[in-house]
C-alpha cells in the first residue's frame, strides 16, 4: 500500500527540537565501510562462517553463501538481538525471558495453561483477544485462555500440576530447564542463571519493576507496560531497544574511563553503543505502518496522527521510568518512531514449538496397551486443553543476520525450526543447493499468493520485488 506521506505538524516532543543533529546522526545510514565491518565482526564472533554480508546496488545489503550448501542443510542459527514474548502469550507458554526456552516441566505448563484458562472462563472473556498490540497498528490473534472449553477441572487438579505434586506417565521423555527468577521483580523467568544475567546486564536492569526499584520508577514502569499491554506490545520491544543502548553505552564508558569526557565525547560512545541497531532499516512507524480494513482511505492522516499521539504517550511513559540525559536523544519522539517501525520492517516472528504439543503427540503414538493406560491421566487434560495443547510461544524480535536477507518470491532458503531448535534463535534452511557465492533469499510473505497479492503486500515493505517469478507472473 503506497504511503500519503508523514502525519502533519511539528513533534510534541520537545527532544526532537533540541537534539536534532545528534538524532539525524543516530538515524544516518551507516557508511558500507562502517558497515560491512560491523556484519564482518559479527559473523567472526558467532563463527557464522558460512555466509557473509555484501553491499550491492540498489538492494542496499545482503547475504551470499561462502561456501556450498545442500538441500536441508543449516545455513544459520541467528541470535535475537532484541525481542519479546507477546503480553497476551505469556498466559498460554511460560519460556525464558531471555531464550525464549519454554521452562518448569511439562506439568506446570500444562497447569499453567489450565490456570489462567479458568480465570477467563469465570470472568467470561470473549473469544478474541489481541498479541501484537490491540486497538491501532496492529495485528490480532486468539489466545488459548479465552476459548470456552469442553470440559473444567477441579482446583486441585490444576495447582498438583503447577506444584509438581503429580506426575504425567512419560513426561520424564520431555525434560525441561527448571526455573529461575529474577531476584529483582520475580516476574521474569529464566531457563538458567546465565540467561537471569545476560538479561539484566542487557535490557531488565533499567526495566526491572521489583521492590528493589525506587518506588517512582516503579510506578512509572507499571504504567508504560500497562499502556502497552492495553494498546500495542511493540512498544515493550522499543523500550528494550532503547535499554540495550543505554546499557552498551555505560558499559562502554567504564571500559573507556569516560566518566568525566566532554558531551561530544559521551555521544560518540552512545552512537558506538547504537550500532547494532543503526543496522536496522528504520522507517517511522507512522508512516508505514498499514491502513487497517476498516479505516477508510480519506480517514488516512488522522489515523496516522493518532499512531503517532500513541507512540508519543507510550514514550513519555518510558521517559518518566528510565530517562538518561546523557541519553537523551534516544528518548526523542523520531528515534522510538524509526525504533518501531524498524520492528515493524526488519522482524522475523519469534516461535518456539510447544513441549506439551510433542508430549500429547508422543502419547498418542504409544502402542496400544500403554496409550490406553496413559490416556486415564492425560485425556482429561487435553480435552481441558482443546486445541490449545499446541500453542507455541510467538513475539516479536530484530535478528542482526537474518535481516539482511532479502526477499524473494521463488527464495532459496526459508526459517524452519528443527526438533533441536528449542529457543527463540531464528533458523536458516537451505530449501535446494545454494552454491559459493550466491546469495540467500528467503520469502517475507506467503509467495504462494498470486502476483498482485504479493506485490500489495511486499509495498508494506517499501519496495516492489521483481524476482524471476514476478517478472514470469506479471501482466502484460
Amino acid at each position: 500500500m503506497a504511503r500519503s506521506g508523514s502525519s502533519s505538524g511539528a513533534s510534541p516532543c520537545d527532544l526532537d527540537k533540541e537534539f536534532a543533529p545528534q538524532i539525524a546522526q543516530l538515524l544516518a545510514a551507516p557508511s558500507p565501510q562502517s558497515a560491512q565491518e560491523y556484519y564482518e565482526d559479527l559473523i567472526q564472533s558467532k563463527k557464522h562462517d558460512g555466509i557473509r554480508v555484501n553491499y550491492k546496488g540498489d538492494h542496499g545489503k545482503g547475504v551470499c553463501a561462502n561456501k556450498d550448501f545442500a538441500e536441508g542443510d543449516l545455513i544459520l542459527k541467528d541470535q535475537i538481538l532484541v525481542g519479546a514474548q507477546h503480553s497476551l502469550n505469556k498466559i498460554d507458554c511460560v519460556v525464558c525471558s531471555y531464550c525464549f526456552r519454554f521452562i518448569g516441566s511439562v506439568e506446570f505448563q500444562i497447569g499453567h495453561r489450565l490456570y489462567f484458562q479458568s480465570i477467563a472462563s469465570s470472568i467470561g472473556c470473549s473469544s478474541e483477544r489481541h498479541c501484537h498490540g490491540s486497538d491501532v497498528g496492529s495485528s490480532t490473534c486468539s489466545s488459548g485462555a479465552t476459548k470456552e472449553k469442553s470440559s473444567t477441572l477441579p482446583e486441585e487438579v490444576i495447582e498438583s500440576l503447577i506444584t509438581g505434586d503429580v506426575s504425567l506417565p512419560f513426561s520424564d521423555h520431555f525434560p525441561l530447564p527448571e526455573i529461575v527468577a529474577c531476584q529483582g521483580c520475580e516476574e521474569e523467568r529464566y531457563c538458567s542463571q546465565s540467561c537471569a544475567d545476560s538479561d539484566w546486564e542487557s535490557y531488565h536492569s533499567l526495566l526491572c519493576a521489583g521492590p528493589n526499584t525506587e518506588p517512582p520508577r516503579r510506578s512509572a514502569l507499571h504504567k508504560f507496560v500497562e499502556h502497552a499491554n492495553e494498546t500495542n506490545d511493540i512498544f515493550l520491544v522499543a523500550a528494550k531497544a532503547i535499554t540495550f543502548t543505554m546499557l552498551r553505552y555505560k558499559k562502554l564508558k567504564r571500559q573507556n574511563d569516560f566518566q568525566n569526557k566532554s558531551p561530544e565525547s559521551n555521544f560518540s560512545l552512545l552512537m558506538e553503543a547504537w550500532k547494532p541497531l543503526s543496522m536496522g532499516f528504520k522507517k517511522r512507524w507512522w508512516d508505514y505502518v498499514a491502513l487497517p480494513e476498516d479505516v477508510d482511505a480519506s480517514d488516512e492522516d488522522s489515523f496516522r496522527q493518532e499512531i503517532r499521539d500513541l507512540a508519543f504517550t507510550s514514550l513519555q511513559l518510558l521517559k518518566d521510568a528510565i530517562f538518561d540525559a546523557e541519553c537523551a536523544p534516544l528518548f526523542s519522539l523520531e528515534v522510538y518512531g524509526h525504533i518501531i517501525g524498524m520492528f515493524e520492517l526488519n522482524n522475523l516472528d519469534l516461535v518456539v514449538a510447544s513441549p506439551v504439543e510433542d508430549y500429547f503427540i508422543h502419547i498418542d503414538d504409544l502402542p496400544d496397551d500403554k496409550k490406553e493406560e496413559a490416556e486415564k491421566a492425560t485425556a482429561p487434560l487435553l480435552d481441558a486443553l482443546d486445541d490449545d495443547y499446541a500453542l507455541p510461544c510467538d513475539g516479536t524480535a530484530f535478528f542482526p543476520l537474518q535481516s539482511c536477507m532479502n526477499h524473494s518470491c521463488c527464495p532459496n532458503a526459508k526459517a524452519f525450526k528443527r526438533d533441536e531448535d528449542n529457543d527463540g534463535h531464528a533458523v536458516i534452511i537451505a530449501l535446494g543447493p545454494i552454491s559459493k557465492g550466491e546469495e540467500i533469499t528467503i520469502s517475507y510473505i506467503d509467495e504462494d499468493l498470486p502476483y498482485e497479492e504479493r506485490q500489495a503486500e511486499l509495498a508494506d515493505y517499501g519496495f516492489t520485488c521483481t524476482c524471476s517469478k514476478c517478472q514470469e507472473e506479471k501482466p502484460n
